[in-house]
């Protein structure tokens, strides 16, 4: 069992044969504060799910070798992928999103621009550097077996195109009474159609929440438009919640 050891992720191009680098911020990491040293075994990552177990040859300020010594066939994926579009919250709600999400499972998120966005929060999703840098740290530490993607923002009317690329798509509303992912999934066991499902997209109205305009669009597409209970979720909250119930329900979160 490979579970107490540290993990790292390291680029394909720099594992050759059985010698893999570690170069970049993880090093000085190593180093300083997990304090590893030569001879103690990791797990590598090559960024494309591909694990293998290593043993570390040497470390110094600017790389660590690791000694490849075998494949695993760990992998830590859920047979479902996970597309969250969340229309943007506010920044640190972004972060916690992006943290707990990649944790759960989740594939990709997509930021996405509805009509209650905050004009001025379009700007701070420019930078997505730092996003994508808290889901590589949240996939180190909760086993990952893929860096899950942050991409740019997206418009509204993009996520309905998207959905031909989707088996299903959810999207938590609050007045939508009486009809909840339970019952969903019920009809879709019902129907015989949850082993067909493969890529499931999540999508999260911003802080305002859906206008009721853009939820009579989101039908027109065959969306599903469910409830989360009779209590009033925040964007953050719903995200997670959503996500979890999925993954519960058509895979492997909860064992």
């Amino acid at each position: 069992e490979n579970k107490g050891m540290h993990k790292f992720f390291t680029p394909k191009e720099l594992i050759n044969g059985d010698v893999a680098k570690i170069i970049g911020d993880d090093v000085k990491h190593i180093y300083k504060v997990l304090r590893i040293s030569e001879g103690e075994k990791v797990t590598l990552n090559n960024c494309e799910g591909i694990e293998y177990l290593g043993k570390v040859i040497s470390v110094s300020k600017q790389e660590v070798l690791i000694e490849i010594l075998e494949k695993l066939e760990d992998n830590n994926e859920s047979d479902i992928k996970i597309y969250l579009f969340q229309g943007l919250p506010k920044s640190q709600k972004m972060d916690l999103i992006v943290q707990k999400g990649t944790e759960l499972g989740i594939t990709e998120f997509i930021p996405t621009i509805t009509h209650r966005v905050d004009v001025k929060l379009k700007g701070e999703f420019k930078k997505l550097d730092r996003l994508n840098r808290i889901a590589l740290e949240a996939a180190k530490q909760s086993k990952r077996s893929i860096i899950p993607k942050v991409s740019e923002p997206i418009e509204f009317n993009a996520v309905l195109e998207r959905i031909n690329s989707l088996d299903l798509l959810i999207v938590p509303y609050e007045n939508a009474n009486n009809f909840g992912i339970k019952t969903l999934i019920n009809e879709l066991r019902k129907d015989n159609t949850t082993n067909t499902i493969k890529n499931v997209g999540i999508f999260v109205g911003p802080e305002g929440g859906f206008e009721e305009e853009e939820i009579v669009n989101i039908q027109d597409i065959d969306s599903k438009v469910v409830s989360l209970g009779p209590r009033i979720l925040r964007t953050e909250t719903a995200s997670v919640v959503a996500s979890s119930i999925v993954l519960y329900e058509l895979s492997d979160l909860g064992g």
